[in-house]
């Protein structure tokens, strides 16, 4: 009982002489807490809170060398640290369901572009980060004001309570370690899965691992290169890399040919089926994935660049980079894009954009990566009245880019282009500019009072996310409309073929698209998982649904007729270079992806955080889960095993190749 009332009196002097430690540590975890619940959608789980509160505890110890009245601007400074970690991560994962890195800050400067898509979606528990160290300030005042720091300077022994407090501290990290299992250390290795390392370590070690990981491949030479070469060279003299390499009936097709890129930003595929009273949301592309040949199953693999991500990927066959983005960080480097293979065959390339150059750095990147021209906002007339969001209206845009191309025809013997459109860009605010589309909705209802029924029609997809979303993409629709009424009607582009492709999904969350499917008509609630009326929309339909259209165009009389038809082959931005080169004859040996028409059902469509796509199931790998797409297809533990470690092995080769700039160094491959 002594032993107990004395352990009891330690405790509450170690508490009284270590108010403002303690007062830290608890607002500290606190924050992490918080930021945990809102992007992972859950409080914490126990090792990444063993692993926080070790942490947090650890940088707190240094602080008793410090002398106790000075010790609150070292507390406040960390604790102002994790909020603004928190801040950053809490706005960051609402646009890119992933966490911030290191080698994202370069993309800071990108933000005061997208200004209103932030605003449009902040949460107001964000005020949290910001109240929490106002709270320890007002601890601190109170402490001043009683002879707290006085009494403590004079009897803290700071070696020793740093000594005491640091083993505490490795204490609690040694059990998350020794909990962990070789799959975890192997992904916090990696870093590429962010949202897991996130889960299972906290947010604090994963950042501080992050922070490692970005400054290896600023010194090479003594970090990662030799292995990284090492994986290079293992993966393309593989068997597996040469697979489906050979010719297809389509092989060649396009030599000669001119080709033109439409980059359709923010467009689903989930558009083209949606009607409102009978009309279609999207009727022009509806029209053009008639004509020409319609790859609906077609998936971009996007991280933190989203649009430039895209624009990498399609001209490279290389996945985005794990941390940062290529347009920012690692434009430099040497890349085998479609734009430097057709510009070595006498090709002007040149790409088009109603924003100005500077954003994603493409007045930089675009060069580097090939382009011989840029036509950006600087190129066209327009006034402050024809901007929508981000840059000209896509309707003026068009207008003004088709006499720009012509003369380019007339210039060139033989071009490529890329055309980026971008009024279809979130917030969706801008409503007025959309021009008039009938999102009601009319059903027969029984009058409870009458007896009889009746039809209702109303109006509840108005002003919601997704109602947004659906005016900007139907004016996006019709401002295409106009392009490719003009191409029709001009005498250029008969040797041209046009691939249409959507960047990336509307980052609409899945409670936003859930409204989509499961309002009630009748009265604009939402059906619930054991209603009568309820569509399945779980968090897998979610990942599926970011599907974007491909369709591939022409109006040359002999093309068309070959260009046509639906490709149901589950093809992913990765695939696009191999399968639009093999239609020039030409290939790209470092390519990542495949020519579609060879590989067909055999594909595996990867995504930055492994995550991976066939044709007979989505896997997910943040629960480490997948939903069967097929039936028809048997599902056993090889089938996803294998395909995981291939997801796995694929993006460690990609993002070697673009943080040592392997292709610049190809003649180190053939020793």
């Amino acid at each position: 009982m002594k032993k107990i009332k004395k352990a009891y009196k330690r405790l509450i002097e170690y508490i009284i002489t270590n108010r403002l430690f303690l007062s830290y540590v608890i607002l500290s975890f606190i924050s992490t807490i918080i930021v945990q619940e809102l992007t992972v959608g859950s409080a914490t789980t126990i090792y990444a809170s063993i692993t926080n509160i070790g942490l947090i505890i650890l940088i707190g110890a240094f602080g008793y060398f410090i002398k106790p009245k000075k010790q609150f601007r070292y507390y406040f400074i960390w604790l102002c640290f994790y909020c603004l970690l928190g801040i950053i991560n809490s706005i960051y994962y609402v646009f890119y369901n992933n966490f911030s890195s290191a080698g994202d800050l370069a993309t800071l400067s990108q933000a005061e572009t997208v200004t209103g898509s932030i605003f449009d979606r902040l949460d107001p528990t964000l005020i949290l980060f910001i109240l929490i160290p106002i709270l320890f300030y007002i601890i601190h005042r109170k402490l001043s004001c009683s002879s707290y720091y006085s009494f403590v300077d004079k009897t803290e022994k700071s070696k020793l309570m740093f000594l005491g407090t640091s083993i505490v501290a490795i204490f609690f990290i040694a059990i998350s370690f020794l909990n962990a299992g070789s799959g975890d250390y192997s992904r916090l290795k990696k870093q590429w899965y962010r949202q897991y390392i996130v889960e299972r370590f906290g947010i604090l070690l994963y950042h501080g691992n992050d922070l490692v990981q970005t400054l290896k491949p600023k010194i090479s030479s003594l970090f990662g290169y030799e292995d990284a070469l090492e994986l290079f060279k293992n993966y393309f003299s593989s068997e597996e890399s040469q697979m489906y390499r050979e010719p297809n009936k389509y092989t060649g097709i396009l030599k000669g040919k001119n080709i033109v890129f439409v980059h359709m930003e923010g467009m689903q595929t989930f558009l083209m089926d949606l009607k409102f009273n009978g009309g279609e949301v999207t009727p022009y592309l509806n029209a053009l994935a008639k004509e020409g040949m319609f790859f609906p199953h077609f998936y971009p693999q996007i991280s933190t660049g989203t649009s430039s991500d895209t624009e990498f990927t399609m001209s490279s066959s290389l996945m985005p980079a794990v941390s940062g983005t290529v347009f920012i960080n690692y434009y430099r480097n040497n890349y085998n894009t479609t734009m430097k293979i057709l510009g070595n065959l006498g090709y002007y390339t040149y790409s088009m954009h109603g924003n100005d150059a500077t954003m994603w750095g493409r007045n930089k990147a675009h060069p580097s990566l090939g382009y011989q021209g840029l036509y950006f906002s600087e190129h066209f007339d327009f006034t402050d009245d024809d901007v929508i969001n981000l840059g000209i209206n896509d309707k003026l845009f068009f207008k003004e880019a088709i006499p720009i191309m012509e003369e380019i025809e007339e210039s060139y013997p033989n071009y490529m282009a890329e055309v980026i459109t971008l009024s279809n860009h979130s917030p969706f605010t801008f409503t007025d500019k959309y021009g008039e589309f009938d999102l009601s909705e009319t059903t027969t209802v029984l009058n409870e009072q009458t007896g009889e029924y009746e039809e209702i029609t109303t109006n509840y997809l108005e002003d919601t996310a997704v109602g947004n979303y659906i005016h900007s993409a139907h004016y996006a629709d019709s401002a295409l409309g106009d392009f490719i009424s003009y191409i029709k009607n001009s005498d250029y582009f008969n040797d041209t073929v046009f691939v249409f492709y959507g960047d990336h999904d509307a980052k609409l969350t899945r409670k936003e698209l859930n409204y989509l499917h499961n309002h009630k008509i009748t009265d604009g609630e939402v059906y619930e998982e054991d209603e009568e009326g309820y569509t399945p929309y779980d968090s897998f339909d979610h990942s599926l649904s970011k599907n974007t259209p491909l369709i591939i165009w022409t109006k040359n009389p002999e093309l068309k007729n070959v260009l046509k038809g639906t490709v149901d082959y589950y093809m992913g931005m990765l695939d696009l270079q191999p399968t639009i080169l093999n239609m020039f004859g030409l290939s790209n040996e470092y390519a990542l992806g495949h020519d579609i028409f060879t590989i067909k059902d055999n594909n595996v469509i990867p995504f930055p955080d492994g995550s991976f796509l066939t044709n007979a199931m989505y896997y997910n790998n943040s629960v480490e889960e997948y939903k069967s797409i097929n039936t028809n297809i048997v599902i056993d533990d090889d089938y996803v095993t294998s395909r995981k470690e291939y997801v796995e092995n694929l993006l460690e080769v990609s993002n070697s190749i673009i943080l040592y700039d392997l292709l610049d160094k190809k003649e180190a491959t053939s020793e």
